[in-house]
């Protein structure tokens, strides 16, 4: 992923960017052509009928598909920002605007003492895994507030939690971030911001709230962890089936409400067990171990586990982790090697399973069973693996380290900006 040259000038760095993000916008554009289904229609379709709905100033209250904090509308309505291009081209080259400015953002962070230019090289090459899918969702647009806001964190607490607060707004995954910053400015800062933004919203535009409804009624997506129960039954004569529900593919039938009602109690059990890290990481004394990478890490854990027990797990979800993963590799003493490479060979999977081989997916062939217990299985992984390791850096403090690089480490994260003061 990196060579000796590319740690000392961006020039590989670039040509890799460019090269590989050429491919994505080719496919996104059709002049060259992916198997599978067209990941395009969400945007010039869907998108674009949400577009013209906001415009008039109300949310899409009478679609089902419209699943989304009311943040999100600044998304959808940004092509309007490029008035001479289509809707769909508009979008697609703001995505890529986006992606650039992210990798500004990590090439800079990886500079200086502690630091290393691996976590741009991770968005580099992750963001490709996982095909034009990725440019075809407003997910790096999300990812950028949320890698902003990480970024941010050590220096300008305050802006950090009101970038947290706006990508809460966008799509909820990136108030996580706040997890691992110390102190109270990132958090104040994000509960006013979230609140201003919010009341602007229901005072100012129909239906702000309209998005919940419509979450909570979801069934099982195809290609999430509960769903592998309905795959493998479905060889054994369950009577339930896939159908196009609430804008996804979904499984309906018996016990589809028992396997929903498990997931949100793992990713309680997972709200849980963050809660029970963040009340005794707070505890120890202001050390180098719970430092800038701290934040990143503890992030990425946090999103891995939401993600992995969430009823859906979209391909383009994996553009999170993988952002979230790029922080974590700025810093050199950052324990999420192994889970970040983990999540990195999980979208590589992912592309195969959406949108090359999903009619495998959809019908549940033992192909399509495969490829989903190989994914699922190493996301649950890179948890597990990224859950111990956090725990190990910041509660088990005089634990011996696996590695036998305590020194390396200890040096590293000491030339780390502080996440904030205590």
């Amino acid at each position: 992923m990196e060579t000796k040259d590319a740690g000392r000038s961006p020039v590989w760095l670039l040509t890799t960017w460019g090269a590989s993000r050429l491919v994505l916008m080719l496919l996104v554009l059709k002049v060259l052509v992916s198997p599978g289904p067209d990941v395009t229609s969400d945007v010039s379709v869907i998108y674009r009928g949400w577009y013209d709905v906001l415009r008039t100033g109300t949310f899409p209250l009478d679609d089902v598909t419209w699943q989304y904090p009311p943040a999100a509308a600044f998304a959808i309505l940004s092509p309007a920002l490029l008035p001479f291009l289509e809707y769909a081209t508009a979008f697609f080259v703001l995505v890529c605007v986006t992606d650039a400015a992210v990798l500004a953002l990590l090439w800079h962070a990886g500079r200086g003492a502690g630091r290393s230019p691996r976590g741009a090289w991770v968005w580099v090459v992750g963001v490709p895994l996982l095909g034009p899918t990725v440019y075809a969702r407003y997910d790096v647009m999300v990812t950028a507030v949320a890698v902003a806001a990480l970024l941010a964190a050590g220096r300008h607490p305050r802006v950090a939690g009101g970038l947290a607060a706006l990508g809460a707004l966008l799509k909820v995954w990136p108030a996580l971030v706040l997890l691992g910053m110390r102190g109270r400015a990132p958090w104040v800062a994000a509960v006013l911001s979230g609140v201003g933004l919010t009341a602007l919203f229901a005072v100012s535009m129909p239906g702000t709230f309209a998005f919940l409804t419509f979450q909570r009624e979801r069934g099982i997506e195809v290609e999430s962890l509960g769903s592998l129960v309905f795959h493998v039954a479905r060889h054994f004569g369950w009577e339930g089936g896939v159908l196009l529900n609430y804008g996804s593919m979904e499984f309906l039938g018996p016990h589809v409400g028992t396997v929903g009602t498990v997931s949100l109690g793992l990713s309680a059990v997972a709200f849980g067990w963050l809660l029970l890290w963040r009340l005794v990481a707070a505890r120890r004394p202001a050390t180098p171990r719970f430092a800038a990478h701290t934040a990143a890490d503890a992030a990425f854990v946090a999103v891995l586990m939401f993600t992995v027990t969430s009823r859906v797990i979209s391909p383009q979800y994996l553009v999170w982790p993988i952002g979230l993963g790029a922080v974590c590799w700025c810093f050199r003493a950052s324990r999420m090697r192994a889970p970040v490479t983990l999540v990195l060979v999980a979208s590589l999977v992912t592309v195969l399973e959406f949108p090359l081989l999903f009619g495998d997916v959809v019908t549940s062939t033992p192909l399509g069973i495969t490829l989903l217990f190989v994914r699922n299985g190493l996301l649950v992984a890179a948890s597990v693996l990224g859950a111990r390791a956090l725990w190990r850096d910041t509660v088990r403090r005089g634990a011996p380290d696996p590695a036998g690089e305590s020194g390396r480490v200890s040096r590293a994260a000491s030339a780390d900006t502080p996440a904030s003061a205590p």
